[in-house]
């Protein structure tokens, strides 16, 4: 029995490169095909992009800012073309004048309204985080101020705290007495317009601690829930830290509003019976009385005092890393 074996003949060896002509082989490259990365304009484009809303920015924002410094060291009546250079005369006029500054004792009745739709918003916000019946519609409601124009505000409560207006005929309705002047002394007519800021910015508030609260993972809730956490101590060790940085921002726009609060009082009242704040009064200097270099001097002080004080508290507050997984 004979047996066949076949061989299988290993494979003729590539043929080696033909060497060129300086003694190297040559070796074929593969291009690659230009696309836009490679495009000298790709480092462009995020700048082109920018281009608009940053000359918008300098144009609406920085320029204005800059004149405004710029007419602080003038003397300029805000219509003639002759603007004649003062120095610090404005500052030194305003820093003189204690009427100037004493219409901040007016802001204070919007501090404490700052601190009562602070925790107005906090406690409906933590109440509409859980799962309530109608809280949607409850959230439309608190929000819905918000939206409404100043103005409109300001003409609708003028009309609601005018001697025998809707206030009164309502309390009338309960007996719980009759006509009353709300905006006719300066306690009652500051108490009545800081009642308006907080039925309008209530809602600002409430949306930004809501999305805070929302932030927190489920996991969490689920967990403090199993081991018998009630109500309060979830919002005292898992809401309240999530929220300190959110919160930390109301109180600065809170500051910074009370400080530069204009439209409902100079709508309802145009700042007659002691209702005047610094903002008001610098637009008369400016409208009225033709003083626009030292307005503009006040519009300065007003924006370094609201820098000032945002620095006084993150220096305070600092921003903190919260970790709660």
């Amino acid at each position: 029995m004979t047996r066949t074996t076949t061989s299988t003949a290993a494979p003729p060896p590539a043929p080696a490169a033909a060497p060129d002509p300086g003694g190297r082989r040559t070796r074929r490259s593969a291009t690659r095909p230009r696309t836009w990365r490679d495009h000298p304009l790709r480092r462009v484009t995020p700048w082109l992009f920018l281009l608009v809303p940053l000359a918008l920015l300098v144009t609406f924002t920085y320029v204005p800012v800059g004149n405004m410094i710029y007419y602080s060291f003038t003397d300029w009546d805000g219509v003639s073309p002759d603007r004649d250079h003062v120095g610090a005369d404005n500052y030194v006029q305003l820093f003189t004048r204690p009427e100037l500054f004493r219409v901040f004792a007016v802001s204070l009745y919007y501090l404490a309204a700052s601190v009562a739709q602070i925790a107005i918003a906090l406690w409906f916000a933590t109440v509409l985080s859980f799962d309530l019946r109608f809280r949607n519609l409850f959230k439309g409601i608190l929000f819905f101020p918000y939206l409404i124009n100043g103005v409109a505000i300001g003409f609708v409560f003028l009309y609601f705290f005018q001697d025998g207006g809707t206030l009164d005929s309502i309390l009338s309705f309960l007996g719980l007495g009759g006509d009353h002047a709300w905006l006719g002394d300066p306690e009652s007519a500051n108490t009545s317009l800081a009642g308006v800021s907080v039925w309008r910015f209530t809602g600002l508030n409430f949306v930004l601690f809501l999305g805070a609260i929302q932030s927190v993972p489920g996991e969490l809730y689920e967990a403090a829930q199993l081991d018998g956490a009630t109500r309060w101590q979830q919002f005292r060790h898992i809401i309240a830290p999530s929220i300190r940085p959110v919160l930390s921002l109301s109180v600065i726009l809170a500051i910074s509003g009370s400080l530069s609060v204009f439209e409902i009082p100079y709508i309802m009242t145009g700042g007659a019976t002691g209702t005047s704040t610094f903002v008001i009064q610098t637009v008369k200097l400016a409208f009225q009385f033709n003083k626009t270099g030292l307005a503009s001097a006040c519009a300065v002080v007003l924006l370094l005092i609201i820098l000032l004080i945002t620095w006084i508290q993150r220096r305070l507050v600092p921003d903190e890393k919260v970790d709660l997984v």
